[in-house]
């Protein structure tokens, strides 16, 4: 059976294809969730592994929902409401909560539309680059929804408040242009280009050495949500595993003059 989720491992760097384009590169499936921990938990393991790009399958990123299962009530839409609240939490909130311990940078490569759960996903990757053919939209309020999934932690994060409102309270969609322009994503590029500009992201983040990789984004992740006072704590207990690494000696060693 073909995996929902392609990995593919080219040196240090992964590339993971949300492979579901016959709903959209829908990511509600209890195969696709199961698909994202065990790549999760597969790379944590590897420390060879320095950086992961994410991107779809086809013309779409991801639609996030099956809206026709929603339609025609099957799975957890069909549940009844207590039993839903139970299924959010053991089904799409586990991708947040994988992604929130994935060690290494994580890169989404948005190749189309990011819809919704879609993308909140992109929303939960370190950095996003876009194909010139990418559009984003918070599309819940449209369906009678909300964000069920962490899109109102995630997305204010990345382009504050002000910017999170609008997408949330309009559900409308915006294109690459203003993704840029808001700060939603880093740079667009040619669509033929995506995959190719990604990946030499991911190259230069992946040759540093990969323990202080690790370091430097749970560092990042702190300051997130910590207080000073912890992250600089943090730092100050990471710090002297750096100093000992042997990859920091024998790099530091280049710069000792004869």
């Amino acid at each position: 059976m073909t995996s929902p989720l392609d990995v593919h491992t080219d040196g240090p760097v992964q590339i993971w294809t949300i492979s579901r384009p016959d709903v959209g590169n829908a990511i509600t499936g209890k195969d696709v969730i199961a698909a994202f921990e065990a790549s999760v938990d597969a790379v944590n393991a590897d420390i060879a592994v320095g950086a992961v790009v994410l991107t779809g399958a086809g013309k779409i990123f991801s639609a996030g929902g099956n809206v026709k299962e929603m339609a025609d009530r099957q799975g957890m839409f069909g549940l009844a409401a207590i039993d839903q609240r139970r299924a959010y939490i053991d089904g799409i909130q586990r991708i947040p909560r994988a992604l929130g311990r994935l060690e290494v940078p994580l890169i989404a490569a948005v190749n189309g539309a990011a819809i919704g759960a879609g993308c909140d996903l992109a929303m939960m990757c370190d950095i996003r680059i876009a194909s010139e053919r990418a559009s984003f939209a918070e599309s819940f309020v449209q369906l009678g929804l909300i964000p069920g999934d962490g899109g109102t932690w995630f997305l204010p994060r990345a382009i504050g408040y002000a910017r999170a409102a609008e997408l949330t309270f309009t559900g409308e969609r915006i294109d690459a242009a203003t993704a840029l322009d808001w700060g939603l994503v880093s740079r667009v590029v040619p669509h033929d280009d995506l995959l190719s500009e990604a990946q030499a992201l991911a190259d230069r983040i992946a040759v540093n050495p990969p323990r202080a990789l690790r370091m430097a984004k749970r560092l990042l992740q702190e300051s997130a949500t910590g207080s000073l006072e912890s992250t600089l704590s943090m730092a100050a207990a990471m710090q002297p595993l750096a100093h000992h690494d042997v990859e920091h000696q024998r790099r530091i060693a280049k710069w000792r003059t004869p």
